[in-house]
């Protein structure tokens, strides 16, 4: 029998025996569910991932001052560094503007993290994040307005009474009217709403949801006494050369903040997609660790699918004894069980992959609604591989011992 013959005859020994086939199928299905599954739910994450961060670009990145902790080298404690003051802030935006003229450079600071706002009798929980912005911040952190307008030069310049909502503050406060032009209360004064920002979704942590932007002027002058500290994001044109930027930037930070050569800096740099390029080297072990999990899961329907065609050899038999009788060789014998095994494989690799794609990309979707639809062609091309190398696996030793039968001792089994 040829190629053909061989593929056609396992078919018809598989609809011989429907039932069996659709079980061992579908362990086989089950095991290529569980493996492009869990891939395609991770691959579904991280393009949410890169999705969140797509604004932000790799040409920029933050320089931070210290927070609440001291600085560990070597296991000694360094120094308590002051933070990064607001003359610091515009002076570093002027010396490094005046070297890179293609750069932006936008200045804020977080004025409290918990605070409550209120509108008419509606109140929110008392866990909002109140931040003074400039004019570039919100094109450089990669937010969008659904509503209204970007705070202005006029806005900081006047220090005036205006707020920008995250999507959920103005969705608590105004649940069926626009914000826009209302007033609300903050920190006890009274502020006009002028934008609403876009949903930023659980992948930021739900923070960025819980944001009332206002006027960098505005937000020094309602901080009162208590000493803010000023972080400073810079974004260039050319990223071919980040590397060398962020040294310049670093140098001439330095020389602001009046740091001692040889010194431990008294500031943080972060690059942009410094969380991204993180959540993708734990992607990559989440990967390793799903492949894992779906080969063992293969590894059990190989060895049931090896238990069906032995049990497909012995009710054979005599089938194998007259094909040898009229010149089947052993190649043909083992080429046609191992046909089967590997048809059987395919069908359920078929359902498995269709089953593991759409699985794969619900999970991800409830876990961001940022992610895209996947279709991870590589996994669907590995899966195919694997359904073969399965059924290569499992029926090598009963198409083997199929070949190696007498055939006139075939001719007599009952």
């Amino acid at each position: 029998m040829n190629l053909k013959e061989n593929v056609s005859e396992g078919l018809r020994s598989i609809k011989g025996n429907m039932l069996r086939t659709v079980l061992t199928a579908l362990i086989i299905a089950i095991g290529i569910t569980s493996l492009v599954g869990i891939l395609t739910a991770i691959d579904g994450m991280q393009s949410s991932v890169d999705n969140s961060f797509a604004g932000l670009g790799a040409n920029s990145f933050d320089i931070k001052g210290p927070r609440m902790f001291r600085r560990r080298s070597g296991g000694v404690n360094d120094k308590d560094f002051p933070p990064i003051e607001y003359r610091e802030a515009k002076q570093y935006k002027q010396l490094f503007q005046a070297k890179n003229s293609g750069a932006t450079v936008s200045i804020f600071t977080s004025v409290t993290g918990a605070a409550q706002l209120k509108y008419k009798s509606i109140k929110t929980n008392p866990n909002s994040l109140i931040r003074g912005i400039d004019t570039d911040y919100l094109d450089m952190k990669g937010y969008k307005l659904t509503a209204g307008r970007n705070i202005s030069d006029n806005d900081i310049d006047f220090t005036n009474n205006v707020v920008i909502l995250a999507n959920e503050l103005a969705v608590s406060l105004f649940p069926k009217e626009s914000p826009i032009d209302k007033e609300i209360s903050l920190l006890g004064l009274r502020f006009k709403v002028i934008g609403v920002l876009e949903k930023k979704g659980s992948i930021t942590g739900g923070g960025d949801d819980r944001v009332a932007l206002v006027p960098l002027e505005t937000g020094r002058q309602i901080a009162g006494n208590r000493k803010l500290t000023f972080d400073i994001t810079t974004s260039v044109k050319n990223v071919s050369d980040m590397d060398y930027i962020i040294g310049e930037a670093e140098a001439v930070m330095r020389r602001v903040r009046k740091d001692a050569i040889g010194k431990s800096a008294s500031f943080e740099i972060e690059r942009s997609d410094a969380l991204a390029k993180d959540f993708e080297e734990v992607t990559g072990y989440l990967r390793v660790g799903g492949f894992g999990i779906g080969i063992i899961t293969l590894l059990g329907a190989a060895i049931a699918l090896m238990n069906i065609m032995m049990v497909s050899v012995t009710e054979r038999t005599r089938e194998i004894g007259i094909r040898k009788a009229i010149g089947a060789t052993p190649f043909k014998i083992r080429l046609q069980f191992l046909m089967e095994a590997i048809v059987i494989c395919i069908l359920g690799g078929i359902a498995g992959i269709i089953m593991g794609i759409g699985i794969g990309n619900v999970i991800a979707k409830l876990i961001s609604d940022k992610s895209s639809f996947i279709i991870p062609w590589a996994w669907i091309m590995m899966g195919f591989v694997v359904c073969v190398f399965v059924g290569i696996l499992s029926g090598f030793y009963p198409a083997y011992k199929a070949s190696k039968l007498d055939p006139i001792e075939s001719l007599r089994y009952e």
